[in-house]
């Protein structure tokens, strides 16, 4: 369907947010900080920017809301912060590929939880997808190829999965906040994900070190500006604008990006049972929404 004039910016500006937030992985590489600090530095220089970002476009914050949603917000929020610590230990211990294959299990396991939580039916579709999916996970950990994976690619592998468990969870608690500004929502989010990590900051002591490079430093302020408060101020100004399930499919330009990128950038090519793996789940997840 092409595109009309109502729909082309928003469109863009998903499909920017997908490319920028497919990324991360790559600026992670070279950011010598904790995951922890780093989760807890893109929350707070992303909830900055946003709230910058609406005042200067004249919309109302922190508007009333009622305790059950303020609650489920914070939840998410913290929730969320611990999915960035794992996300970006992921990248540490596997390539950038794999651990964005093992992030992108989410959608099947929400999927899997919905008749729990929601009470919706698996159709015959969804069981088959999510089954194409677990099978492509089992390729993309590379035992069908190459046997057991190594304690670091298995720490790797742990971790993305670890992370995709806590964003499905995100993804649930959010179905059940209705009617509330996409902004409002994403800012609370933002700060409770940068508040709760300050009492395990404090018990490990991780702070950003003292010899940060010029260059680290850049790409830890990019992490925070362009990719957490851009991205999403991009992404929930466009969002309301296209049609629910032509975001959902945009979406999976996301972990599309990472894998060119761990390619070109990283050098970290897939290996065929990689590639396999990487089709069946994406391709799942891409048949389950349709």
């Amino acid at each position: 369907m092409q595109p009309n004039k109502d729909n082309t910016r928003p469109l863009v500006m998903i499909l920017l947010s997908m490319v920028i937030w497919g990324s991360v992985g790559i600026f992670r590489r070279f950011i010598p900080v904790s995951s922890s600090v780093l989760a807890f530095s893109r929350g707070i220089i992303g909830t900055i920017f946003l709230i910058l970002f609406v005042k200067l476009c004249g919309r109302k914050l922190f508007l009333p809301l009622n305790k059950i949603h303020f609650f489920q917000l914070i939840l998410s929020g913290a929730v969320m912060g611990v999915n960035w610590i794992l996300l970006f230990e992921a990248y540490t211990y596997t390539s950038v590929a794999v651990a964005t294959l093992c992030y992108y299990m989410a959608p099947t396991i929400v999927v899997l939880l919905s008749p729990l939580l929601f009470h919706e039916k698996i159709t015959l579709r969804k069981g088959l997808c999510a089954l194409a999916a677990v099978i492509g996970m089992v390729f993309v950990s590379g035992v069908v190829e190459n046997g057991m994976p190594t304690v670091s690619e298995t720490k790797g592998i742990l971790f993305g999965l670890g992370a995709a468990v806590f964003y499905a969870c995100v993804v649930i608690l959010n179905k059940k906040v209705s009617g509330v500004d996409p902004y409002e929502k994403t800012v609370i989010q933002l700060i409770s994900s940068a508040l709760t990590l300050i009492p395990y900051l404090l018990l490990t002591g991780e702070t950003l070190p003292a010899n940060l490079s010029l260059n680290a430093g850049i790409m830890l302020l990019i992490v925070g500006l362009v990719h957490t408060g851009i991205a999403y101020a991009m992404y929930f100004g466009s969002v309301e604008k296209l049609p629910a399930q032509t975001v959902a499919l945009l979406s999976y330009l996301d972990p599309i990006t990472a894998l060119i990128l761990s390619a070109l950038v990283l050098h970290e090519p897939l290996t065929l049972s990689g590639i396999i793996g990487a089709v069946l789940i994406i391709g799942a997840a891409i048949i389950a929404e349709l």
